[in-house]
């Protein structure tokens, strides 16, 4: 993994990322613990928040939910394009996920609150990562706080999940195939084999500046826990091809030399 760093301090601007295989406990990391703008990325721990409600029988995940027009926030997602209507609780939740939508997101911290949200992330023993503030277009101005996280992290969620540390064991199943199904699967897995991207379990996240992307890979080979966070890079375009050749590297790497 060496390479990854290498090519990541050649690159401009600032990044983090975070190898873990899950069934030796190797790691390797670079800026792994540096507090990064988190953009989509923080719906993951929002959503373990809103699914720990639902466990300790706070909310149902059929609960049904009215959406208006004052609800709706622009930018990711689609829920924004319909009518006023009721949602369930999951279906707001597979939303945030498969779709990264924003308004989704902002009803379930409404759900949760932040203040609850910030507490699931310190149990999960989360060091670098902070809600501030609920999603916002950022065509309305300059956003004066951001969501924070870090590599190490995010990883460390997928470790709750993989071994059903923290939500429980159907849960945690059920939230890692709904990330199977994200959409935007065109950062770290772009150059990996059409055929195996169902195996890989994600979540991005963009906005000006920043390109990130967290996922976890199940394989016969292994079950390996990836993470590149960016922030200051000059466009889109430029983030989004640096994280897929991260992506590249590692693979080739697990593929070519894992046992």
């Amino acid at each position: 993994m060496k390479e990854i760093k290498k090519y990541l301090e050649s690159r401009i601007g600032t990044y983090g990322f975070f190898f873990e295989d899950l069934s030796s406990g190797f790691v390797y990391g670079y800026n792994e613990n540096v507090e990064m703008v988190a953009a989509g990325c923080m719906k993951l721990p929002i959503a373990i928040s809103i699914i720990k409600e639902v466990e300790e029988g706070k909310v149902s995940f059929i609960d049904k939910i009215k959406i208006d027009a004052n609800d709706k926030v622009y930018g990711t997602g689609i829920i924004h394009e319909f009518n006023e209507r009721e949602y369930t609780i999951f279906e707001l939740l597979v939303a945030m996920l498969i779709q990264s939508d924003n308004t989704a997101a902002n009803k379930i911290i409404d759900i949760v609150g932040k203040d609850r949200v910030n507490e699931v992330i310190k149990e999960m023993g989360l060091k670098n990562t902070v809600l501030n503030r609920k999603t916002t277009d950022e065509r309305n101005g300059k956003i004066d706080v951001e969501n924070i996280t870090s590599a190490r992290d995010l990883s460390r969620i997928w470790n709750h999940l993989y071994n059903a540390t923290y939500l429980s064991a159907k849960n945690s199943t059920m939230l890692v195939d709904i990330l199977r199904r994200q959409q935007i699967k065109n950062k770290l897995a772009l150059y990996i084999p059409d055929d195996l991207k169902y195996e890989i379990s994600s979540k991005t996240g963009d906005k000006t500046g920043v390109e990130n992307d967290t996922e976890l890979i199940q394989l016969s080979k292994g079950n390996f826990v990836f993470t590149v966070l960016s922030m200051s890079i000059p466009n889109s375009v430029y983030g989004t091809v640096t994280l897929a050749k991260c992506g590249k590297m590692m693979w080739d790497n697990v593929m070519n030399n894992w046992h």
